[in-house]
């Protein structure tokens, strides 16, 4: 009779430490999973490429491939070396893209535009993955080039890289944020929350 209480205890600590047990913090998204093959002597070695998209939903992405025999290792491959080469990327209000921006990498060509909020992430295949781990919640984009799921990840990774804040605008200006984006949002009439903050900051 003394041993079940004991035994009770132990199973609560077991499941306190899986609770104490930290979620991941990225997002992964596999895009494409493509079988390759390398011609060897003798006939063709099969294998698999994964693109995978990891992010942090809080400004932060990263997209990688990788080669392996098989498909689990493929896509451990390539999301480790996403998590390598994260970057950030400024956001407007958290939610969507300072402004309208144009991206391209081979025939990849895309057109990404900003939206009021409740728009929601008006977009397709490769570049959903994208907007979903980045944490992008209103944008509205196009792919006006090639459909290759490489291809048009590389082309909206460029078009973000290329996105500046108004922050970013009047470092480099030597102004204030206010100066920049103007006593207006551009959309429903309200003052801009990032450049009211920014202004406060500086006064």
């Amino acid at each position: 009779m003394a041993q079940r209480p004991k035994k009770q205890e132990d199973d609560k600590r077991s499941d306190n430490r899986n609770n104490d047990q930290g979620e991941n913090p990225f997002v992964e998204k596999l895009v494409a999973v493509i079988r390759v093959a390398k011609v060897v002597k003798g006939g063709k070695r099969f294998g698999f490429s994964a693109l995978m998209v990891v992010g942090d939903q809080k400004g932060r992405i990263g997209f990688a491939h990788a080669k392996a025999r098989e498909v689990p290792d493929a896509v451990k491959k390539a999301t480790e070396g996403a998590k390598r080469n994260m970057m950030r990327i400024p956001l407007r209000e958290g939610r969507t893209i300072h402004h309208d921006v144009y991206g391209h990498y081979g025939a990849g060509k895309v057109v990404l535009r900003t939206a009021p909020p409740g728009t929601g992430i008006i977009s397709g295949g490769p570049m959903r993955a994208v907007f979903e781990a980045l944490g992008v919640q209103d944008v509205i984009s196009k792919s006006v080039g090639s459909s290759n799921p490489h291809n048009m990840i590389l082309a909206t990774l460029e078009a973000l890289k290329n996105t500046v804040s108004p922050r970013q605008v009047a470092n480099r200006r030597g102004k204030k944020v206010s100066d920049i984006v103007g006593k207006q949002k551009e959309y429903g009439g309200k003052l801009d929350a990032d450049a009211s903050k920014e202004s406060a900051k500086e006064e």
